[in-house]
């Protein structure tokens, strides 16, 4: 498995619950999450990462620095980890 299907699993749930996703590009700021969760329930910014691929140190430090400001920051990498988030929205 690979990131794509990490991905591909996120945005087919999030839509089938009803929601939207987006691709988020960052202008001149780098290592911040890459997808943009839009639900009723629950707006989130979410990194997709492949299976035993965590975050490298840069994408840690802004996800905390994006939380400390009240953002809420999910790091998604297997597909148990996407179907538990889908689960928040239901």
């Amino acid at each position: 498995m690979i990131e794509q299907n990490v991905e591909d699993r996120l945005c087919d749930g999030v839509k089938a619950l009803g929601g939207e996703v987006r691709k988020a590009k960052w202008i001149g700021r780098n290592h911040a999450p890459d997808r943009r969760v839009m639900h009723p329930k629950r707006c989130v910014w979410v990194e997709c990462k492949a299976p035993k691929k965590g975050p490298r140190p840069g994408q840690l430090r802004e996800h905390n620095r994006m939380r400390a400001l009240g953002e809420d920051v999910v790091v998604l990498a297997t597909y148990e980890e996407v179907d538990a988030f889908l689960e928040t929205l239901k």
